[in-house]
């Protein structure tokens, strides 16, 4: 990849990886459905601007709609919900680690229940190293501790992501961050009666300044912005050198948490997301590829 491309990528893993400590510190001002209600506006007014100081026209094809909908619900509405309830359980950093394994379980939904994923001997020792990691972050604890229900919503989370790509790959007339804007824009037309049913946020009290920062933050840094970054670093450098952002995003996660709230990471956190870094870089083929690229060089 060229420089700007790595630069791109860093900053991607970091407005992501701030997604989670945006979550973290909203966990006890705002309740998750008006959080990520909050998210999905924001975030797709901030594209749909973008959109059009670019000159792009938002062109939503009817024929798409029930794709669309399903999209914006599973990829969207019920997987941010499920990481901002989950953090009033979690840590940011254990989230983001689960969360790492996404590629992983992708590639399992792919191959075993839609067909469209071939599972060599590399992929499967990849794929069993990934889930090996998860249950390590999780641990045997999950059984008796108060935060075993959050750590099954982080792990539901990047299960509807799997089933999500493969509703997105067969959406077909839309431009990337068209269709970014409109998934956002339906996930918040379908989060906002929920909010006012169960949360009514005009009852809420005011939100600590604090608060609001992550608001902003979580609206236009980590889904505007990330998502317009991500588009340009898919053009540039491709889809492959752009999953490595799934290996980067729970090291900033860790870090911000880290340095913002005093987080720590235990033993067990690390050695999992090593696991899962480590399945996800088998399943990627590089890093074999250069080692045998390099025992193959003559001495």
């Amino acid at each position: 990849m060229k420089r700007i491309d790595w630069i791109r990528l860093c900053v991607l893993s970091l407005v992501w990886g701030g997604s989670f400590l945006f979550y973290r510190i909203l966990a006890f001002e705002l309740p998750p459905f008006t959080t990520v209600l909050s998210r999905c506006a924001i975030g797709s007014v901030a594209i749909l601007l973008y959109l059009r100081a670019d000159g792009v026209r938002l062109d939503i094809p009817r024929s798409q709609l029930p794709k669309l909908l399903l999209l914006a619900l599973i990829n969207n509405a019920i997987p941010f919900t499920l990481f901002a309830w989950a953090e009033t359980r979690v840590s940011g950093g254990v989230a983001s680690i689960i969360n790492a394994a996404t590629p992983i379980l992708t590639l399992l939904v792919g191959a075993l229940i839609f067909r469209n994923e071939t599972l060599g001997l590399r992929r499967i020792t990849g794929i069993v190293c990934g889930l090996v990691g998860v249950m390590v972050v999780v641990g045997p604890g999950v059984l008796l501790g108060a935060d075993a229900l959050g750590q099954l919503a982080c792990l539901l989370a990047p299960i509807c992501y799997s089933f999500a790509f493969q509703v997105a790959r067969r959406i077909t007339g839309m431009a990337p961050p068209s269709l970014a804007c409109t998934q956002l824009g339906l996930s918040a037309l379908m989060l906002l009666p929920l909010s006012l049913l169960f949360e009514a946020p005009w009852t809420l009290p005011g939100l600590s300044l604090t608060a609001w920062g992550a608001v902003a933050g979580l609206g236009l840094l980590s889904t505007g912005f990330a998502y317009v970054v991500f588009f340009r670093v898919l053009a540039s450098a491709g889809p492959t050198n752009l999953s490595l952002v799934t290996q980067m995003v729970p090291v900033s996660a860790l870090a911000l948490g880290w340095f913002v709230l005093g987080e720590q990471a235990g033993p067990q956190a690390v050695a999992g997301m090593a696991l899962i870094a480590l399945g996800l870089a088998t399943i990627d083929g590089r890093l074999v590829a250069m080692a045998r690229k390099h025992l193959a060089a003559p001495a």
